[in-house]
């Protein structure tokens, strides 16, 4: 698989590096004592409802995220509830953990998810996640792992800013482990 890239033209900012875990609470303490990232801000039990996942139609993907920053890159930790087959599966065996992809949040999404599609590489899921769209790349088999595209939107862009915003000037100690939605 190649993607073509125009010469002079910066290729795409990998935003996000994500890691499949099997205890999220014990995963984020392992990270803040180990590299001393955070706050981790977690979004709990995601439920997809309906997905794509490689080009089937499927329902009921459980998983909650806890999400980081370090520097201009964003640190995901994923742990996956359900049982049934999914994006993360596919890499990562359950009752293993490890890296699975980097992500590419792009104002041009169509045209970003086309040109992995054209170039050879399938879409392992397919979804939303409120109003985004968001999908995983299969790009394994030449890089090693998945490629999650994200559109850009802007209530994932203020979210995102206050990631970043709080680990600027965190003591690695206060408040840890934040709600991604405060109520």
């Amino acid at each position: 698989m190649s993607i073509s890239v125009t010469p002079g033209v910066p290729g795409p900012h990998l935003m996000q590096a994500a890691f499949i875990v099997e205890d999220l609470d014990a995963a984020i303490d392992a990270w803040i004592r180990t590299t001393g990232i955070g706050p981790f801000f977690v979004v709990p039990n995601i439920v997809l409802t309906e997905f794509d996942y490689r080009g089937q139609r499927s329902s009921g993907l459980d998983f909650s995220v806890a999400i980081a920053q370090s520097g201009g890159v964003q640190i995901e930790l994923i742990q996956q509830h359900s049982d049934g087959p999914s994006a993360y599966r596919d890499l990562i065996a359950k009752g293993h953990q490890g890296f699975h992809h980097f992500c590419i949040y792009t104002s041009d999404y169509d045209a970003t998810r086309a040109r992995y599609l054209a170039a050879g590489a399938e879409s392992a899921l397919d979804g939303l996640f409120g109003e985004v769209r968001f999908c995983y790349i299969d790009t394994s088999p030449t890089i090693g792992c998945m490629i999650e595209l994200v559109e850009e939107h802007p209530l994932e862009g203020e979210f995102f800013a206050r990631i970043a915003e709080a680990a600027k000037d965190w003591d690695g100690v206060t408040n840890p482990i934040r709600p991604a939605f405060p109520a």
